[in-house]
């Protein structure tokens, strides 16, 4: 479809693509980096390599464009989303078979909405652009898609052994507010404490010599090896070698006895390329993690209070993430407590932030936390006076306090108003409660001779889902394969057939263009803010259709 100019300059791998087709890339360069493309390549091929439906795909050429043009039926995207959040799609409605243009969009409208739902940023790419292969968008899709997989077990609740990497005095409660990023440096520096060697900084200048990473190997192994039997002895003699292109093949060899080849190559390790040496640790760090059980000053800590995020929690945090916020919230409450990314989700509804009166990090270290305070009470007054929510006893304070109840109240007003933003852009700009988007729903239904109908988002009969199936069927025809469809005997649905209704319902919902943040769970449980937000993006959907 696309007919690149293609001006191929090879400097450092670096490739760069003028466009001289489609709106979005009029003489614009994009480049991108060609140790990325092939790190991807070669990661999607062992982890999908035994997928009967990417057998027409894989493996890759690490050495061609192949990643670009494999992406294009959207099979490959949505197989690397469930990889990474294994059942965020249900693969029933993936198509596999006869794939015309059409069926590839679906796919990869499917891919692009829940991309979104596990916090992937999509604002700035469409189906057409991944048809069509555009390298750097393609690459920063993988990137992300990837790095929610890398990262989602580096985390305490699910991971305890990371208790070991408190520092000297310092709480639980900083521990849990750091960063995967972070967290995985102190997991290098640990085992480098322990091997009694110079620990490093980063991810880049620190680790060219690939000194750290012979004796964080070493460590791994000489410790599985006490655990587990397993008897790889790394072999270190690769220090001695004077080039360091070539020490860092052999240090590559040695974690390819671990089983951890993955995403780096020698000059990946000698350029520091930051970005793929953190995929490389990560996922290091999944397969052998190498901490003993929780020991705080001696004693085993009993972790059991340690609790993970809430399903809602997670719903709010993918929802503000794919929004492209800055910085990338990783922890609901800690990561908001400066007001910052409160205030651009503001900008994201439309309520104009004044950002001259706005402190920005770095903040000072005597009375920053005013100045975080400041924020947050800004933030509190333009949800009150401009946004007009409902914020009774909610101040600046609680959120800067990281309180959840407080801060999840306010979240949701924001979650809402953006869910109902696409209504009232459809519609005359009235306001849009709950009522109206009931009536819209019941009257579709009752169109289009479907006998479910709901009384409130609280009603018992969403924990089938057939209310979201029928109004998909009644938006988008032919969408629905109906014997994938469990309607109960007699009214009655198991348990089981809700939940295999609910997986199968949001995913058509996602692959109609409806941008669904819900969880399955949400609806066999009726979780009435949850059900809004899905009718509400399946109204907006119906609209649009209509409105064209």
């Amino acid at each position: 479809i696309e007919t690149f100019r293609k001006t191929i300059t090879r400097r450092d791998g670096i490739r760069s693509f003028g466009g001289t087709s489609g709106l979005s890339s009029d003489g614009t360069q994009h480049s991108y980096s060609d140790e990325e493309k092939v790190a991807f390549v070669n990661w999607i091929n062992k982890a999908l390599g035994k997928d009967p439906d990417c057998q027409h795909l894989l493996p890759m050429n690490p050495n061609d464009e192949s990643l670009f043009t494999s992406v294009r039926d959207g099979i490959l995207l949505c197989k690397m989303i469930n990889l990474s959040q294994p059942d965020t799609i249900d693969e029933r409605v993936i198509n596999t078979k006869k794939l015309a243009t059409f069926k590839m969009t679906e796919n990869l409208v499917l891919a692009l909405n829940s991309a979104s739902a596990i916090g992937c940023t999509v604002v700035s790419m469409d189906a057409h652009d991944l048809m069509a292969g555009k390298p750097h968008l393609v690459l920063g899709l993988l990137w992300q898609i990837i790095k929610v997989g890398l990262f989602a077990d580096i985390e305490i609740s699910r991971n305890e052994g990371l208790i070991n990497l408190l520092a000297e005095g310092e709480q639980l409660d900083h521990l849990m507010s750091l960063s995967p990023e972070e967290l995985l440096l102190r997991w290098v520096n640990h085992h480098l404490r322990n091997a009694g060697t110079q620990t490093i900084r980063n991810f880049s200048e620190d680790i060219k010599d690939s000194r750290a990473y012979f004796y964080l190997l070493d460590q791994i192994a000489s410790q599985e090896e006490h655990e587990y039997k397993m008897s790889v002895k790394i072999d270190m003699s690769g220090l001695n070698e004077r080039d360091l292109d070539r020490r860092a093949e052999l240090m590559l060899q040695q974690a390819a006895r671990l089983d951890c080849r993955q995403f780096v190559s020698p000059q990946d390790v000698t350029s520091g390329n930051s970005k793929l040496n953190l995929a490389f640790v990560a996922n290091l760090f999944n397969m052998h993690p190498a901490l003993q059980r929780a020991q705080v000053n001696g004693n085993s800590v009993e972790t059991a209070h340690i609790e993970g995020e809430s399903r809602e929690e997670k719903t709010f945090r993918n929802w503000i993430n794919s929004l492209g916020v800055s910085p990338y919230v990783n922890h609901l409450y800690c990561d908001l407590c400066d007001g910052l990314v409160i205030l651009q989700l503001y900008e994201k509804v439309n309520v104009p932030v004044y950002w001259k009166k706005v402190n920005h990090p770095p903040y000072p270290v005597l009375g920053g936390n005013m100045k975080k305070l400041e924020n947050c009470n800004y933030a509190v007054e333009l949800g009150r006076d401009v946004a007009h929510f409902s914020l009774v006893g909610i101040g600046g304070e609680n959120l800067n306090e990281g309180s959840p109840m407080h801060t999840l109240a306010l979240v949701w007003q924001l979650m809402r108003r953006y869910t109902v933003l696409v209504l009232s852009d459809l519609g005359d700009g009235e306001k849009v409660g709950d009522q109206i988007i009931l009536n819209w729903i019941n009257t579709t239904l009752s169109q289009k001779r479907k006998d479910t109908q709901i009384s409130s988002f609280k009603d018992k009969l969403i924990s089938t889902s057939l209310p979201v199936i029928d109004l998909i069927d009644a938006i988008a025809p032919g969408t629905v394969k109906w014997d994938m469809v469990k309607r109960g005997e007699k009214g009655v649905v198991k348990d089981a057939d809700k939940l295999n209704n609910a997986r199968y319902a949001i995913s058509l919902a996602r692959k109609i263009g409806a941008r669904v943040y819900a969880l399955p769970d949400d609806l066999v449980d009726v979780n009435p803010k949850m059900v809004l937000t899905v009718f509400a993006c399946l109204m907006g959907h119906g609209l649009k259709k209509v409105n064209r």
